[in-house]
């Protein structure tokens, strides 16, 4: 339950942190992303300026790794062919499991900065809401199955 608990924080930390994916999603905008924290926790003025603090923090430094690890996975792309460069490829995918590391170290530090943040209550009112949604996706998941162990509806 602690993994899963740990897993669900760092999901909710990478859609508030807004880590830019190698597919290049957008993220939304840092105020949206505090102001959803705030409706559902109730922040301060203070806790939201801290929060908005150590995002701009965390994106000033990740911003520049996400970036070089696309260049990365693109030039490792490149790579594919008959005449292709062993010590080259293994280098570049050294240095992106270093940087894919790093940004998740930082990621993970982040979201420990973020909750200490908060008071105790709204600790729990975060797990409280991520537990929901973690039972949400366990019955959508359950209604998949089912649906997908039911044999098909005809057209008419």
């Amino acid at each position: 339950m602690k993994l899963t608990k740990f897993l669900a924080t760092i999901t909710l930390t990478l859609g508030i942190v807004g880590v830019a994916s190698a597919q290049q999603m957008q993220a939304p905008p840092q105020g949206d992303q505090v102001d959803q924290l705030d409706q559902l926790l109730d922040l301060d003025e203070n806790q939201q300026q801290e929060i908005r603090s150590l995002l701009d923090e965390a994106e000033s430094q990740l911003a520049p790794k996400e970036q070089e690890a696309q260049a990365l996975q693109a030039r490792l792309g490149d790579y594919v062919g008959p005449d292709y460069d062993e010590d080259l490829i293994r280098e570049d995918a050294s240095r992106l499991g270093d940087l894919t590391g790093e940004i998740t170290a930082e990621t993970v530090l982040l979201q420990s900065r973020i909750e200490s943040v908060f008071t105790e209550e709204q600790r729990q009112q975060l797990d409280d809401a991520i537990a929901q949604q973690q039972q949400q996706m366990q019955d959508l998941q359950n209604q998949m199955q089912q649906q997908e162990g039911q044999p098909a509806q005809p057209t008419q």
